[in-house]
């Protein structure tokens, strides 16, 4: 059976947006399908299921609570059947730690190769890392994608996580519950956890990263003394319009739960909600509209001014995951080292190379390559980005051309099997520290 998709936009499939990060919003793909005043009437308009689906518990604080009402065409009881466990040889979960691979180190990857078998967005999955322990809802995975096909009767859902995903090449579209969204490269999109989906190729194979957030959801970062404005804006974030797909034909339902994959087939689509509100929804984001803000006379600030979005612990100051942007930006300080400087952190740093080069690597660090900065591990500028910065005259400079991003977290990220063996691992990334000489002199300042 064709599948019809209706949305509030239009009747194609081109979606429409609403903005503003956590904000409660409300919309309807056939007119009178909210009802008003009200969340659970005794009957809903269009013979539709009212349901809520609760992102966080009944009782979390009112700034924090996250829940939606949908106004579906079949309850999501009706969108799960028997369950069979099946196997993702290449999707971990933590706790992963295996014996034989060495996870303390500075590690660099090369761009993996998209093949020519067929993946789609969950079988295209490739876990780099894993942190915290999935079962206590505590830290994330880090993955690399891979997808040659999308998902046509294939939809999934995480009870595990959030799915931050950052492309970096081939544009995608999200077909999901509560609407649409096209998302290409420099643009990331969140899913929340619990949501089912399916995604579409819109544009030849695709690669690009996912940062799975088993903890708290991600929010905007308190900004301090920086006050109301710059950084990421909360308009610039994009909810979709309600839109369903009315569809009475075999459907896969795949379901990641503490680590595990399990399948259902259903005789329907579950993507089936005429109308929703509420504050717990996808959304998308351009990071060409991130504003960075940094050192204007002198001295290099902590990187945490560059934080996009940030997933809190139990420990204040202290994030689950930080994510962060390095993007193009003026360098103006004076009598500055004005790259990262040499440092030892507590925080574990993965970054991701979305195009350009990175100021402390000009070489080697790939558009769709990783590095791991594990915690307490010493890290910093190659021998050429030292000299340059030390030696070049400190007039203005524009970065230009640049996007990396980095997922830092207050656990040690582990390796997997596929991160140490299969993916292009760099193993002489470590020697770019090798030239860095002893340039002391004691009798001379």
């Amino acid at each position: 059976m064709t599948r019809e998709i209706k949305t509030a936009a239009s009747s194609t499939i081109t979606p429409g947006y609403m903005s503003g990060f956590g904000n409660h919003f409300e919309t309807e793909a056939l007119d009178g399908a909210l009802p008003r005043g009200m969340n659970s009437p005794q009957k809903c308009a269009y013979g539709l299921y009212g349901e809520q689906l609760s992102g966080t518990a009944f009782t979390a604080p009112g700034d924090e609570n996250q829940r939606t009402w949908c106004y579906r065409i079949r309850p999501s009881v009706k969108h799960v059947g028997r369950f069979t466990r099946v196997e993702m040889p290449y999707w971990k979960s933590a706790p992963h730690i295996i014996d034989d691979v060495a996870s303390l180190g500075q590690y660099r990857w090369g761009p993996l190769d998209v093949p020519d078998a067929p993946l789609n967005f969950v079988t295209g999955m490739r876990t780099m890392t894993t942190a915290g322990d999935v079962n206590t809802q505590v830290g994330l995975a880090n993955h690399s994608y891979l997808i040659t096909q999308s998902m046509e009767d294939e939809y999934f859902s995480s009870a595990d996580s959030e799915l931050l995903v950052i492309p970096q090449k081939g544009a995608l579209r999200f077909h999901t519950e509560l609407g649409i969204l096209d998302v290409s490269p420099k643009e990331i999109v969140i899913i929340p956890r619990g949501l089912v989906f399916r995604v579409e190729l819109m544009s030849g194979p695709a690669r690009g990263y996912v940062c799975e957030n088993y903890g708290q959801a991600f929010r905007l970062p308190e900004k301090g003394p920086i006050g109301a404005n710059c950084m990421a804006n909360p308009r610039d974030f994009l909810a979709p319009v309600a839109s369903f797909e009315d569809c009475d034909s075999p459907s896969k339902v795949t379901l990641k739960w503490c680590g595990q994959f399990h399948e259902t087939t259903i005789d329907h689509s579950p993507l089936d909600v005429v109308a929703w509100h509420g504050n717990y929804a996808p959304m998308k984001y351009d990071l060409t509209t991130y504003c960075p803000v940094g050192a204007i006379l002198f001295d290099h600030p902590d990187p945490s001014i560059f934080t996009v979005l940030t997933a809190p612990s139990g420990q204040a100051g202290t994030a689950n995951i930080d994510f962060v942007l390095f993007r193009e930006r003026w360098m103006v300080a004076e009598n500055t080292f004005r790259p990262p400087w040499y440092h030892k952190n507590i925080m574990s740093e993965l970054m991701g190379n979305i195009y350009g080069e990175y100021d402390a690597k000009p070489d080697g660090f790939r558009p769709g390559g990783l590095s791991l900065h594990n915690m307490m591990l010493p890290h910093g500028p190659d021998k050429a980005a030292f000299d340059k910065a030390s030696e070049g005259e400190l007039k203005p400079h524009k970065l230009d051309d640049t996007m990396s991003f980095m997922i830092e977290t207050r656990f040690p990220q582990h390796l997997t099997d596929f991160a140490a063996n299969e993916a292009p691992l760099q193993d002489d990334y470590a020697d770019c520290w090798a030239g860095l000489e002893k340039n002391f002199k004691p009798n001379k300042i």
